[in-house]
């Protein structure tokens, strides 16, 4: 399997950009432009490189600047290496002191460029790997390992399937932990070191959906601005995981079909097609067979998406794991919340483990860290009146003032989730009724990681 990866080139001069573009293209490459700093930097705000081939002098913002702020941002994860002329030499050293992987003379073979590109490659591929092996061992054992039977039988699948290219469907209620085995598949196959990447269908428009899986050019409809990747592209080499499929609208889905036919994409504006290999995983909570039967959901592509068909049961089911997670999400909090979180009370954790969680993993989770948020003595517990009903979004636990910006997260994150879930999580519909901008209401999502919290 040939893996692609994705290069971000920033370059003033337009001649310049176009000759890199087909040299690497060329060589198996997805490409991205900017024609200065500035236009990179927002690039990376919503677009993942892992490699960025930027000039050294450039107009506003040059060559150190953008590594200095790319350094500083995102850290580990992006390699740059910077294109210079002769007389700047000493500066390229001095960024790589900064954390340039490299640099290239801009007079010399093309086919140096090419070298030095693909030992960038390689560290991304190694620094993608570590990334997996530097998950605790606590983890594992909560997001991989399971006492019940049921689940145990499902890892098994998974080891059996990670090594082919079959495609998978996984079924179950909302928030059992789709996601989580879908990475996990992700992790134990050949395409481990390239991207997984995620998408919830339930999230976008109809009208948004298809360029956000397709990309779309420059100038296609009102509001394209510049050219955008799309996930399928973006998912070239690696994973591609659909969650909520069944919400994929009819003439989407007819498109997409036709990806899983013959692997190659057109962007909305082009009808220039791209190659894209993936490994295809979705999810859905609905029945896809009475959706075929109401004609929302296309029967042949069906029998494409379905070829290993995993059915994941609720927590409910796996009570034997319950106490497992519980005590791995108060670490995980621990962490996160930097509080000083030494245990949980006895009737707390009793009631907790006879409850029948309706919103399965994603419901415990929220319930440890709210109780975590509020915990004054490091003591996870609810009151005496919490204990008598169902711990819910709600759920009132000690009794406490906190510090007025605390309050005002807390209430503005359940706000939100209540408004998404009466709008069946549709950002538009969600954002028009509240009196704010979908720019807006996405910013708030990902502030509260409301994504892992909606049903």
């Amino acid at each position: 399997m040939k893996e692609a990866i994705k290069i971000l080139i920033i370059d003033d001069e337009k001649e310049h950009r176009d000759t890199y573009r087909i040299i690497l293209e060329n060589n198996g490459f997805l490409v991205g432009e900017a024609a200065s700093g500035s236009e990179a930097l927002e690039i990376l705000e919503n677009e993942y490189y892992p490699l960025v081939l930027c000039d050294f002098v450039m107009p506003g913002l040059d060559g150190i600047d953008v590594l200095k702020k790319i350094k500083e941002r995102y850290q580990k994860g992006i390699e740059v290496i910077i294109v210079t002329g002769y007389g700047s030499i000493k500066s390229a050293v001095e960024a790589m002191k900064i954390g340039a992987f490299s640099y290239f003379i801009k007079s010399h073979n093309p086919e140096e460029l090419l070298l030095e590109i693909n030992k960038a490659k390689k560290m991304v591929a190694l620094q993608n790997k570590q990334n997996l092996i530097s998950v605790s061992e606590d983890s594992k054992r909560f997001l991989y390992q399971s006492k019940n039977p049921k689940m145990k039988e499902i890892i098994s699948i998974l080891e059996n399937v990670a090594s082919t290219n079959s495609n998978v469907l996984f079924l179950g209620e909302s928030g059992v932990g789709k996601e989580i085995l879908a990475q996990k598949l992700h992790d134990m196959s050949d395409r481990a070191t390239m991207p997984f990447i995620p998408i919830n269908c339930q999230y976008f428009p109809d009208n948004l959906l298809e360029s956000e899986l397709f990309g779309h050019e420059k100038g296609a409809f009102t509001g394209a601005n510049e050219k955008r990747i799309g996930r399928f592209e973006e998912a070239n080499g690696g994973t591609i995981f659909l969650d909520e499929i069944g919400e994929i609208p009819n003439d989407t889905q007819v498109k997409f079909l036709r990806v899983l036919e013959n692997r190659k994409i057109e962007r909305i504006g082009s009808n220039k097609q791209i190659k894209v290999d993936f490994r295809l995983i979705c999810a859905t909570n609905k029945n896809l067979s009475e959706e075929i039967k109401k004609h929302k959901f296309r029967e042949d592509l069906f029998y494409r998406i379905n070829t290993i068909t995993i059915e994941i049961p609720p927590l409910r089911e796996r009570k034997e794991d319950l106490e497992d997670m519980i005590h791995f999400f108060i670490v995980i909090y621990k962490k996160e919340l930097k509080k000083n979180i030494s245990g949980i009370d006895d009737d707390t954790l009793k009631y907790l483990l006879n409850y029948d969680y309706p919103g399965n993993i994603r419901e415990l989770k929220n319930i440890i860290e709210r109780l975590s948020v509020l915990s004054r003595d490091g003591i996870l517990r609810m009151d005496n009146n919490s204990l008598s009903r169902a711990p819910d979004s709600s759920i009132p636990v000690n009794p406490q003032i906190l510090k007025f910006n605390d309050a005002r997260k807390e209430f503005e994150k359940e706000y939100f989730l209540a408004a998404l879930k009466r709008h069946g999580n549709n950002i538009t519909h969600t954002a028009d009724s509240i009196g704010i901008s979908r720019r807006q209401l996405f910013n708030k999502v990902n502030e509260y990681n409301l994504k892992e919290l909606m049903d």
